[in-house]
């Protein structure tokens, strides 16, 4: 009878273990075929993922693991204030994901700890589910890419999507076409971006030395502003004015000396401050009976 009793309870344990198998096993697969993106905890501190959630670009679905859920937790109930503060942003970008209808947000279950640290924890579940890790920590980075894992990286995207030229950097530009205003001229960046030249009417069907000042980002696309950039002397000359003012010619004639004026001793110029006299000057002057 013993002995039934212990092959019963075999089974059983059997058939539990296998169902628990069978479930993970299956949920791994299903997530497999999704190709899901992993998030770090670090992701969801800096919170831009929301804004990239938001624009439709991310079409896997996002997993968040329990285990950084629960290091999110474990820093907010520290003792330092800036980490609870940035914790607990974490956890709110958690509940704006969860919201959001743009992109499928999951709560992994892989326990709430990670005694081999979350990010040993990450890169074994990014091999388990052959799935993508979204981190900005530099390190786990590095690490993924050394263990073939893919990493999308919010900082290399927002590099990728940066003005190809800041204010005060200069370019040579082909000058295409007239602007809006009169003294305007256009031309394009390799990506088809528009430059507006200012005070460059003049120099339309040539390239001309340019330096962008500002630069204007829309729903239709990005535009800069540039102006003309002269070189000369080795130095290089800010254009603010399509005015130049053209030296005076100067005259080849040679130029004729006048006569001088002979004034008397006794005359003065009727300009010209008398110097008080000194005490010997007026008695020279008396003495002359002046």
């Amino acid at each position: 009878m013993e002995q039934i009793t212990i092959i019963v309870l075999l089974y059983l344990v059997a058939i539990s273990t296998y169902q628990v198998y069978s479930v993970r096993n299956s949920t791994k697969q299903r997530y497999a075929k999704l190709q899901p993106i992993l998030v770090d905890t670090s992701v969801l501190i800096d919170g831009r993922i929301v804004a990239v959630a938001e624009s439709g670009l991310i079409n896997s679905p996002l997993l968040i693991p329990r285990s950084v859920i629960g290091e999110l937790q474990l820093l907010a109930d520290g003792s330092d204030s800036e980490k609870r503060t940035r914790a607990r942003h974490g956890l709110d970008v958690v509940s704006i994901l969860q919201g959001l209808e743009t992109v499928r947000v999951d709560i992994y279950n892989d326990g709430e700890s990670a005694p081999e640290g979350v990010d040993n924890r990450l890169l074994k579940l990014a091999k388990q589910l052959g799935a993508s890790l979204f981190t900005i920590d530099y390190n786990l980075n590095k690490v993924a890419r050394v263990e073939d894992i893919k990493v999308i990286n919010v900082n290399d995207l927002a590099m990728s999507l940066r003005m190809a030229y800041l204010p005060g950097e200069t370019r040579r530009l082909e000058l295409t076409q007239k602007g809006n205003d009169s003294h305007q001229a256009i031309g394009h960046l390799e990506d088809g971006t528009m430059v507006v030249v200012e005070h460059a009417s003049k120099l339309i069907g040539k390239t001309a030395e340019i330096e962008f000042i500002r630069s204007l980002q829309t729903a239709a696309g990005k535009m800069m502003f540039a102006r003309l950039v002269k070189t000369g002397n080795d130095q290089k000359q800010v254009v603010t004015s399509p005015k130049t003012k053209a030296n005076p010619k100067k005259s080849t004639k040679p130029s004729v000396a006048q006569p001088a004026k002979k004034n008397s001793g006794r005359s003065v110029n009727r300009h010209q401050k008398q110097k008080p006299l000194t005490n010997e000057e007026r008695l020279v002057e008396l003495a002359n009976g002046k």
